[in-house]
Order: structure tokens, then C-alpha cells, then sequence
């Protein structure tokens, strides 16, 4: 609206800005001259540019639908598909009762129709009722059929630690999830990556799990526009360093950078990376990190028992044992069910300060010496 309004000059011209900028009057000795400035992009919320990507895809596609409990009239249980039901009625945006594994099945069977069907799970801890669709049918039918059907099919929801939803609201599923065959699983973080990795596994012949972590839905960014569409197998460096290689996604994105803007005040270099594809890794950004730094440290809110850390570090220590100085640091949750007081849950999770010990434990020799 601004890129297209004209502005009359003080010469009495009328000069139209620039597609993307804004008109400026600024004042100069004996004249006003125009400036064009780019417009600033607005800010939304993560929950928003989901909402975005979702509208925008079924917009371009008609073959995209979307399923689950309240995604309709109530517009999602974090608003991620508010207003789509009015926009596109009920044969595209449907609600389903509450019967996880029900309407799982359905999503299965409507992909193999040909159609790109994302199921919602209110809370991705209620898709272990839905554990057998996923595994045996999901994942499989691929490879079961022979290659005759395909499932582009994307699961998505809220999940994690965080809000005081007790011990099955808090699930940390990816570990659960990583070992079906066939299936990818993404963690989005950002408001601008949410966007474009969720556009991406829309599109995508291949069935994803779509993590999304309940405490940054309200996370601040700009989206991309319309046109932007991710790499699922690619991970984000967040920042280079060449002390040590911090690996991380989702949520543990936020914690990790925290430490690190402790660890820059110490003298410390660490290098972020976000994984983004939890299955499979893209090895290629790993393994060039871990040839630079030669330490790795694994900061997850995954459970530390068969954890996506777990799986990580196993790949590290069997194709790049050579290129370690130290063995591989594993910072995960506890291995108990998520307390709902406060305290007890902070106290389940990795927080910054243990970011920060295990750099200086790794590092610290060396940094010293620098010092």
C-alpha cells in the first residue's frame, strides 16, 4: 500500500516509490527532495507465519487439506489454521472427533488418493495413539507396495517442555519417532524458517513429522514471502566459531545462544549449528563444523536415553572419529517423566549454565592459554 502511493515533490511532480520502498519528504536548504527507503517488514509471531504457509499452499494447491481435533470452527489449539475453515469450507479443513489413530488412518488414506492432507496433533504427545498409522503405514507403504503408492503427508503440532502441562502434555517425541523407517522428521525454530520448512514438507512426496515447540509459537520474526521454500535436509549455521561445534535445534536453539553470548564475553568462539532435519542429518554441514573445531558438543531437549543426541553422536564418533580432540559431550533432558511444578521441570531440561560449564570443560585449556 505504501510501495504504490505517489508523493507530490516540492516542484509539483508527482514520483511514484519503488515496489518494496516507502516515500520520504526530507528537508533540504531551499527545497524538499524525495527519498525512497525499503519498507520495513512487519513482525509476526511463529504461530502466524505457520497459519501463512499452511493458507498460502492450499491456496496454490487444491490438493491440500487439513485434519485434526479443532483445526475448523476453533481454528487450531495454537491458532495455526484460524480462519481457514470459513476460507476454504469444510471439505478442505476438516474436524475430526477424538480418535487420533482414526483420523491418522484417514490422512494415510487420503494421501495415497493423491491428495497432500496435514493432520494436526493438539498436542503431539496424543500421536502415540496414533503410533501404528504412523509406523506401519505411514512410514511403510512406500516400500510395502512396491512402489505403487506414495504418502506426502505431514503430521504437525505442538510439543516439548515448558509450559507446566504435566507429564503427557510435555512429551519429547523425536526419539520415538526417528527409528520408523521411511518417515523424515524437521524441528522448526524460527519464525522465518517455520514458514518455509513447513511450504517445503507440503510439497514433499515423502511423509514428515513436523516438530513444533509450544513455547515459540509467540516467538517474534520476519517471514519470508510466498515464494520462499526451504531445504528439509539442511542445517542453519547459526554462527560460526572455531572453538568448538554446538549442535542444537528447535527450542535448545534459544538456550544455547544464550550461553553463548556468555561464553563471547569469556573468550570463547563456539560455533552453532541447528540441525533443523532430525532425520536424516544433513552430514555435510556436520562434518565440515566438526573438521574446523574439532569438538562437539550436543545440546538437545530429547531424552538422553536413545535420543536424537544419542543417534548424533554415534554417526560423529563412526564417520568422523579422527577428526575429534575430545570425545563428543551429550547435554539432554533427564530420563524421567516432565514434573508439572515449575522447578521440577526447569530442572529436567538443559538450561545455559550447563552450555556454558561444558564449553569451558571442553575448551578451557586452550582458551586460557590465549588469554
Amino acid at each position: 500500500m505504501l510501495a504504490s502511493r505517489n508523493v507530490r515533490a516540492a516542484a509539483g511532480a508527482r514520483v511514484a516509490a519503488a515496489p518494496g520502498q516507502r516515500a520520504i519528504l526530507a528537508a533540504r536548504p531551499g527545497r524538499r527532495t524525495l527519498i525512497a527507503a525499503k519498507a520495513q517488514k512487519k513482525e509476526i509471531m511463529m504461530w502466524e507465519a505457520l497459519r501463512e504457509a499452511i493458507d498460502e499452499e492450499m491456496e496454490r494447491d487444491p490438493t491440500v487439506c487439513v485434519m485434526g481435533e479443532d483445526v475448523g470452527h476453533y481454528g487450531g489449539s495454537y491458532k495455526c489454521t484460524l480462519g481457514l475453515y470459513k476460507k476454504y469450507g469444510d471439505m478442505r479443513v476438516l474436524d475430526t472427533p477424538i480418535c487420533e489413530n482414526g483420523f491418522m488412518g484417514m490422512g494415510v488414506g487420503a494421501a495415497m488418493t493423491g491428495l497432500r492432507p496435514i493432520v494436526e496433533g493438539m498436542n503431539m504427545g496424543f500421536l502415540l495413539l496414533a503410533f501404528n498409522q504412523i509406523s506401519n503405514n505411514c512410514g511403510m507403504l512406500h516400500y510395502t507396495s512396491g512402489g505403487q503408492f506414495k504418502t506426502p503427508l505431514v503430521v504437525r503440532g505442538p510439543g516439548g517442555v515448558g509450559r507446566q502441562l504435566g507429564a503427557e502434555h510435555s512429551q519429547r517425541l523425536e526419539s520415538y519417532f526417528q527409528s520408523i523407517p521411511g518417515v523424515q522428521l524437521v524441528a522448526c525454530s524460527t519464525v522465518r524458517n517455520s514458514k518455509a520448512l513447513l511450504k517445503a514438507a507440503i510439497r514433499s512426496d515423502n511423509p514428515i513429522i513436523f516438530f513444533e515447540h509450544v513455547l515459540l509459537y509467540n516467538v517474534k520474526g520476519e517471514a519470508g514471502g510466498a515464494d520462499e521454500v526451504a531445504c528439509l535436509e539442511r542445517a542453519e549455521v547459526v554462527r560460526e566459531g572455531t572453538d568448538v561445534s554446538i549442535f542444537t535445534y528447535s527450542r535448545m536453539r534459544y538456550v544455547v545462544m544464550q550461553a553463548v553470548n556468555d561464553l563471547v564475553k569469556k573468550g570463547y568462539n563456539p560455533e552453532v549449528i541447528d540441525l533443523i532435519s532430525l532425520k536424516p542429518f544433513d552430514m555435510e554441514t556436520i562434518s565440515n563444523s566438526i573438521k574446523k573445531t574439532r569438538k562437539a558438543i550436543i545440546v538437545e531437549e530429547c531424552m538422553k536415553t536413545g535420543g536424537i543426541g544419542a543417534s548424533l553422536s554415534a554417526v560423529i564418533n563412526e564417520s568422523l572419529f579422527y577428526e575429534l580432540d575430545h570425545e563428543v559431550i551429550r547435554l539432554s533432558s533427564q530420563d524421567v517423566p516432565t514434573a508439572y511444578a515449575y522447578e521440577l521441570e526447569a530442572a529436567t531440561i538443559v538450561q545455559s549454565s550447563q552450555v556454558v560449564e561444558a564449553v569451558e570443560r571442553v575448551v578451557g585449556g586452550r582458551v586460557a592459554a590465549h588469554a
